[in-house]
């Protein structure tokens, strides 16, 4: 598991050091257990979860330190479930501030454990519905499989800081939904992702406001 997770890193332009392999094979660990109580993810081979969920997870992180420029940001992960990409970026970014949201109390207490357990102090979680935050802006808001990106941006576009962006995971090219967007919205790209044994089409489209 860990050469394949570090190999996986690797042909993803993101180089695990040491500490950060430990992180996310401990992060995989902790889902697994959980998930035989709390039934946090539908996977349950740890090989799958690395690989569709991990791997998945980390195929962002290269794009988005493009995106930054390696610069210190916050993000906010909407619909974060266990906490994917949230976990992931936490680990791998460490000057990037990381929020999870989600509905599910289960979830995000899962969250706040791996923070815990992981020592990971640029991570928190929020129990809350997106659109009840009035508190917050972050100049970066990720989602994965959580919901049209028409939705995605209805329910967060009042917490996209000004100059922010949406970078949202996909999977097959959503032209549908990409073309259901408000007249505002602009698609500045859709980045295709190559993620290793994963034979799927995943792509990130990164959105902003005209």
């Amino acid at each position: 598991m860990r050469h394949e997770l570090i190999a996986g890193a690797e042909a993803l332009g993101c180089p695990l050091d040491d500490a950060q392999a430990d992180r996310l094979l401990g992060y995989l660990d902790l889902l697994a257990r959980w998930n035989k109580v709390y039934n946090l993810t539908a996977l349950r081979d740890p090989a799958q979860m690395l690989t569709h969920h991990l791997l998945d997870s980390l195929a962002v992180i290269a794009p988005m330190r493009r995106h930054t420029g390696g610069a210190a940001t916050a993000v906010m992960d909407v619909g974060s479930g266990g906490g994917l990409p949230g976990v992931v970026i936490a680990t791998t970014q460490p000057n990037a501030t990381v929020t999870c949201v989600d509905t599910v109390q289960k979830k995000v207490t899962f969250v706040r454990q791996v923070a815990a357990e992981l020592r990971l102090s640029n991570l928190h979680a929020r129990h809350t519905r997106v659109e009840a935050i009035t508190d917050t802006q972050w100049p970066l808001i990720t989602a994965r499989a959580f919901a049209s990106l028409p939705d995605i941006v209805t329910l967060t576009r009042p917490l996209l800081a000004p100059g922010g962006v949406w970078m949202a995971m996909k999977g097959q090219h959503p032209a549908d939904e990409i073309a259901a967007l408000p007249g505002d919205i602009e698609v500045f790209q859709v980045e295709s992702l190559q993620v290793p044994g994963l034979n799927a089409e995943r792509c990130i489209v990164w959105m902003r406001s005209r």
